[in-house]
């Protein structure tokens, strides 16, 4: 019996692990798998948007570095920052690399990826249920992992699959969609829920501005303060448990990252607007130490000293963290406002999308709009590209090679056709 091995094979391979491995909190294994990655599938042409997107967290990350000289650090503590803010960098270019298939494959293959990551968390959490006997979100949560930024990319392609191109059976589709859908509804994230909105809103050509995506942008934002005002008006309890745990943690988002006094002396207080406090943090210290910290940064080791000792998702009690959730913050914490800046460089450039007359290639760059403004939001509350179990870096990387052999696909088809 013939066992044909195809040449794509590995990448596929490669492209699971890189997605897995990253779900997982242990970085160190990540940042490992990435840059193996990258050494191993190393291309000879890149082209000007790859480049382009990786110049500007090269020069965040150089504006760090040059902020060092003037700080005193341990080699640990600047490798270990120097391992955080080159992870943009790494998974852009892995996602970019591991694209070598054609248009069709390459959908597949993220759709399957998905697949896999939805079955194994529908069965952390089944294995959850049935060893605690418990339905508490916080447990369930704990086992079975915070978020999958990821899931939701592959629950938007296999909506808009026309748009995309995507080759599947409507039973395929329908079976997909109903676990994908389902495990990514039981992480029961709020950041979850609101790039489901954005993609989706991103993806019907709504997020680029003109009076009717204005008018379906105000729509959607009416719906979700009286979304918002029903959930007051509900009152869930902090104590709560199951969904009403789940909004409680909505009701208290707005206040949650932008709250501006907080009693750390107040468990409740401190716990519930702990992304707060660690923004008040960030701009006290930065701001104590002169312009030149303001406008250039700590640089690479640079910690945030939170004052007194809190229990961590790492089980450990700390004092000085390396990181905020807030993108915006850890670089400002880093890099300075220059750096934060770039920050910001990169989210509009990575919205300029230019219009194609290719309607998958469409579709793909309204994905990155929608990326881009989602974004916003991640960088506020999960440190968007820079977060350790993060991988829409290599989802971005892997779309622009992916657009890329659209086009050449297209344009090969073409040329045949004015041939005959």
């Amino acid at each position: 019996m013939n066992i044909t091995v195809y040449k794509s094979f590995p990448y596929q391979i490669l492209f699971l692990l890189c997605i897995g491995v990253s779900l997982f909190a242990n970085y160190e294994l990540t940042f490992a798998v990435w840059s193996l990655t990258l050494l191993l599938t190393i291309k000879r042409k890149y082209s000007f948007t790859i480049i382009q997107y990786n110049a500007i967290f090269l020069i965040i990350l150089l504006i760090a570095i040059f902020s060092t000289f003037f700080s005193t650090t341990t080699p640990f503590l600047f490798i270990r920052d120097f391992t955080y803010l080159v992870k943009p960098i790494l998974g852009l270019l892995v996602g970019y690399q591991l694209c070598r298939f054609s248009s069709k494959l390459a959908l597949k293959v993220m759709v399957y990826a998905g697949l896999a990551i939805s079955v194994m968390h529908l069965a952390m959490l089944s294995f959850t249920v049935i060893e605690f006997r418990t339905l508490s979100v916080n447990l369930l949560r704990e086992h079975g992992g915070y978020f999958s930024d990821y899931e939701i990319y592959v629950l938007i392609i296999l909506i808009f699959y026309r748009e995309l191109n995507l080759e599947i059976s409507k039973k395929q589709r329908i079976l997909f969609l109903a676990i994908i859908g389902l495990s990514s509804f039981l992480y029961l994230a709020r950041t979850n829920l609101i790039q489901f909105i954005i993609l989706y809103v991103g993806l019907k050509g709504y997020l680029i501005f003109n009076k009717k995506s204005l008018k379906v942008i105000l729509a959607v934002f009416l719906m979700s303060i009286i979304g918002y005002a029903s959930i007051v008006y509900i009152n869930p309890k902090r104590e709560g448990k199951g969904i009403q745990a789940f909004l409680y943690k909505i009701k208290i988002a707005p206040q949650e990252a932008f709250k501006t006094k907080i009693d750390k002396d107040d468990w409740k207080d401190f716990n519930d607007n702990y992304r707060s406090f660690e923004n008040i943090i960030a701009v006290n210290q930065v701001s104590a130490k002169g312009n030149r910290a303001i406008f250039f940064g700590e640089g690479l080791g640079s910690t945030l000293n939170l004052g007194r000792k809190i229990w961590t998702n790492d089980h450990e009690y700390v004092q000085y963290i390396p990181i905020a959730h807030n993108a915006y913050m850890t670089i400002f914490l880093k890099s300075g406002l220059l750096g934060v800046l770039f920050l910001l460089v990169f989210l509009i450039i990575l919205y300029r999308q230019k219009k194609s007359d290719i309607k998958n290639v469409q579709a793909i760059n309204y994905l990155l709009i929608g990326t881009s403004v989602f974004l916003i939001v991640s960088n506020w509350v999960f440190l968007g590209l820079y977060l350790k179990l993060d991988n829409k870096s290599i989802i971005i990387g892997f779309l622009i090679a992916l657009r890329e052999v659209i086009i050449k696909e297209h344009n090969s088809q073409k040329r045949i056709e004015d041939e005959y």
